[in-house]
């Protein structure tokens, strides 16, 4: 399904970020249509059609995770091959070893009969999938007890809520470092394909297993710091994607952005140029961004309360992952850059935490 709506459903043309080899990738923006799609389609199809009872998809969890992982094994093998013997363009290459380039992908920007690996694997499966499966989480429960739980609801929501906030910045996220740094292999495929829908939804799945008592009162609570957390990072992220769109001629909190302007070079010794923004939030740290993320993922997962460290693993591994991919933001940024890196940050000295780190 997830296919066809990449290819049918109309969406506007926008590029990626110039490769180093000097190429351009293409992709459609439709990405928030799909999302909705899908959950209109899945719920006429268990509400109105009753073809499956809602909570199908964590009444099989099991059997789905591992038919996800030996397509997913299956899957990466291909793509291996595809790299070397098909390459959609000159961004491929090769360790020489045959177990790192299976696990790091041979490819940048992989292509099989007009459709973006990256894009589909990373947004249209991993995320929509995400999205789904805890709303089915949330069915089941109600199936299963035949009684309301807020928890789980509130859970439910703020994910859902926080992947809307994703697909409104799709066209952002396909520049960002898992797509212009991480090539198509084990470590991205089969992280979207399997890795998201075992560990990204282990908040929800918790909620739905156990009976954790969360009243109206602190659902809404929880629900309202969720939802603001999310909107600030949609915020932060927009503020960005709206500067680099208007080519730094655009206002930030009521004054006009500041920049630095940031030349390199490519692989083809192509000279270009970069502009760093340094007003709003991005004045604050140059991974503001992660903060309300971080914040938003662990209140859906307090919603199991404190007694079991189980519902907080995913919170406890996306800080880890954030401010890992800080660290490689900054090493790629300083080779890039160089000089205007230095001064940016001496513009913008903290990484993620100001005044911290």
């Amino acid at each position: 399904m997830q296919l066809l709506f990449m290819k049918l459903i109309p969406g506007k043309k926008y590029t990626g970020t110039i490769t180093p080899k000097g190429n351009l990738p293409e992709y459609k923006d439709n990405g928030l249509a799909a999302y909705i799609f899908t959950f209109v389609f899945y719920l006429i199809a268990s509400k109105v059609f009753h073809l499956f009872n809602a909570g199908i998809i964590f009444d099989n969890y099991g059997d789905i995770l591992g038919a996800l992982n030996f397509f997913a094994l299956v899957f990466c093998l291909l793509l291996y091959f595809k790299g070397k013997y098909a390459p959609s363009s000159s961004d491929n290459g090769s360790s020489g070893n045959f177990i790192f380039d299976y696990y790091w992908g041979r490819e940048l920007y992989p292509r099989v009969l007009g459709w973006d690996i990256k894009q589909f694997t990373n947004c249209r499966f991993g995320m929509i999938w995400w999205a789904l499966s805890v709303v089915s989480f949330a069915f089941a429960k109600h199936e299963h007890s035949n009684t309301i739980d807020y928890g789980v609801i509130v859970s439910a929501i703020l994910i859902c809520a926080y992947l809307f906030k994703f697909f409104l910045w799709e066209k952002g996220y396909m520049r960002s470092i898992d797509i212009i740094v991480d090539r198509a292999g084990y470590y991205l495929c089969w992280g979207c394909l399997v890795w998201v829908p075992a560990i990204y939804t282990s908040p929800t799945m918790f909620l739905t297993n156990e009976h954790v008592q969360v009243g109206l009162p602190m659902g809404i609570f929880i629900l309202t710091l969720g939802l603001t957390a999310i909107f600030i990072n949609y915020w932060a992220d927009r503020q960005r994607q709206e500067f680099r769109e208007n080519n730094g001629d655009y206002n930030i909190w009521g004054k006009p952005a500041k920049f630095i302007t940031a030349p390199y070079t490519t692989d083809k010794g192509e000279h270009k140029t970069n502009l760093l923004l340094v007003s709003g939030f991005w004045s604050i740290s140059r991974h503001f961004h992660y903060i309300p993320e971080i914040a938003a993922a662990f209140l859906w997962s307090c919603a199991g309360g404190f007694n079991n460290f189980a519902p907080f693993f995913y919170v406890s591994f996306l800080t880890i992952l954030l401010f890992h991919r800080s660290t490689r933001d900054d090493k790629k940024c300083t080779e890039k850059y160089g000089e205007s890196w230095t001064n940016y940050k001496l513009a913008v000295p903290y990484n993620i935490i100001p005044g911290v780190y």
